[in-house]
């Protein structure tokens, strides 16, 4: 039995263990004598003697057997009488043992598991958890905590003894705490103040301003939320009217207006249009952020707020842009019923329309009217009017136009559908004795200064890459601008070089209140009449 063990244990030996150079890997399995010979040597050693002597010892008294402590111990023993089986020098180091045991004890162990031996190879750090911060918050994002000591202890100045502020007192509130305009401040206040109480009280502000989030939005999030009215996720009019009404109040530079309040009335519908034209594209009547964010109304509102001269601020709420345009409705509205009609409109520019298109605004193909009245347009459809015509630049007046050009609505603009247009342009300079342009070639000199993409027809696309594609729209219906453009005037195009930033529109507005203005105070203003064969003796812009 003793020998049938040692054979067991000599046919587990690992010869890799035993670093034998001269014998291939697999020989000790092959040969059994070669191994009973070492096992033998190796049972006589001391060492071996005095371990299966404590071994006995161990299991007489009753304890618990450490194999992996006395397998550790063996190869121990063995490793230090190995050497001595080589020539001196000739043995190669052996590497570090692990404390788990040997191999060939895990071979032994009747354990199915994992083995417990350390390899470099097979060390897997364990990957390391990044921690994402939240970046969504369907309230907004909290302010931090710095923030809101700051804000807090500004209140403190503000809202003393405890004591509410009333609509007369807010203002500083939303210039100082809020950073918005000033003329925002009714508006906030009424809707802290929803139970009308007449007064804003520290912990209300709190509980509306901070708790709520809003002091963490950007300046256009913070004008929306507080215009907008509750459950709408959207601006209208409307909400624009207490700002208007806010303004014409408390601004210095439309002071003059207090004793007309049916002007004043005019002056914010007009302003409301404006920002609407400008911003709301697509036409719907209903500002979303999105717009309000990609639009330049904020800023407009911000540069207001500073500027004591209104008619410095072109943006929307120059008062000096609001009188060009009132009065030129004026001029048409011979009735005064605040309705024009075709004949009316024909005569807008010393009639430099086609009939055509004319026909084109009032069958209402680029906007719907909002006048109730047949055959007839209201005040904010001439307003939408107006500010398409004189500044073709622009990327609402583009897209108006070409919904008039554009004669069955496909998005493009035929050959066929720019000559029909043309026709009545070409008859009316032979009626006015001048040189007719042919169509032919006119249309080689519009794909020139357009470059389409495909050049038998325009798409509103290839008008909004060039700067110049008003013009289209001058060569075909505005004889005045079309004739006025083929005989540019350099004056007139060094003042544009010297103010690049101005728009065609700015620069009317300018040259048609510089008329009215002259005609209010009895002047001659034949020179400065509005024909564009007379812009040269206009006041420089």
């Amino acid at each position: 039995m003793e020998v049938e063990a040692a054979r067991r244990d000599a046919s587990a030996l690992d010869p890799e263990l035993l670093q034998l150079p001269e014998l291939a890997p697999g020989a000790l399995r092959e040969n059994s004598t070669i191994a009973d010979a070492l096992y033998s040597q190796w049972l006589v050693l001391p060492e071996t003697a005095k371990l299966v002597k404590s071994l006995i010892e161990d299991a007489k008294g009753g304890g618990a057997l450490n194999v992996a402590g006395s397998s550790a111990s063996t190869n121990a023993a063995s490793s230090s009488s190995l050497p001595s089986m080589f020539p001196a020098g000739s043995a190669p180091p052996l590497s570090p043992r692990s404390t788990a045991g040997s191999p060939r004890v895990m071979r032994r162990g009747s354990g199915a598991g994992p083995s417990t031996l350390g390899s470099p190879l097979k060390l897997v750090s364990e990957p390391v958890r990044e921690v994402i911060p939240q970046f969504y918050f369907k309230n907004g994002r909290p302010p931090p905590k710095d923030l809101k000591e700051q804000c807090l202890s500004r209140l403190d100045h503000l809202f003393f003894a405890g004591e509410g502020l009333q609509i007369q007192e807010f203002r500083p509130v939303i210039k100082d705490i809020c950073k918005l305009p000033s003329f925002l401040s009714g508006v906030l206040f009424k809707k802290i103040d929803a139970a009308c109480s007449g007064t804003v009280t520290r912990d209300a502000f709190i509980a509306y301003w901070i708790n709520e989030n809003k002091i963490t939005l950007d300046t256009p999030s913070q004008i929306f939320e507080i215009l907008r009215k509750p459950g709408c996720s959207y601006l209208t009019q409307e909400d624009f009217k207490p700002v208007l009404k806010e303004l014409l109040a408390t601004h210095p530079g439309l002071e003059f207006l207090q004793g007309t309040p049916e002007f004043q009335e005019r002056y914010a519908e007009t302003v409301i249009y404006r920002i609407f034209y400008s911003i709301n594209r697509c036409g719907n009547g209903h500002l979303t952020l999105r717009e309000l964010k990609r639009g330049n109304l904020v800023a407009a509102m911000q540069q207001l707020d500073e500027e004591e001269d209104i008619n410095k601020v072109l943006r929307y709420f120059s008062y000096e842009h609001f009188y060009v345009i009132y009065c030129k409705f004026w001029e048409l509205d011979t009735d005064h019923d605040f309705l024009i009609d075709k004949e009316n409109l024909i005569r807008y520019g010393n009639h430099s329309l086609t009939y055509r298109i004319v026909d084109r605004v009032f069958a209402q193909v680029p906007r719907k009217f909002t006048s109730m009245t047949e055959g007839k347009m209201g005040y904010e459809d001439f307003v939408y009017f107006i500010l398409s015509e004189e500044d073709k630049s622009s990327e609402p007046s583009l897209e108006y136009w070409f919904k008039c050009i554009d004669l069955d609505g496909n998005g493009i603009l035929s050959t066929n559908e720019m000559q029909f247009f043309y026709e009545e342009q070409l008859h009316r300079m032979e009626c006015m004795a001048q040189e007719p342009v042919l169509f032919e070639d006119i249309l080689c000199q519009m794909i020139d200064m357009i470059g389409p993409e495909n050049e038998t027809y325009f798409t509103l696309r290839d008008l909004k890459k060039c700067k110049l594609s008003g013009n289209i729209f001058n060569i075909l219906f505005n004889l005045n601008k079309f004739m006025a453009f083929e005989t540019r005037d350099p004056f007139l195009i060094r003042q544009e070089r010297e103010n690049p930033t101005l728009t065609e529109w700015d620069r009317f507005a300018h040259r048609e209140y510089i008329r009215l203005s002259m005609e209010e105070d009895g002047e001659d203003a034949s020179n400065g009449s509005g024909d564009v064969w007379d812009e040269s003796l206009e006041a420089p812009f």
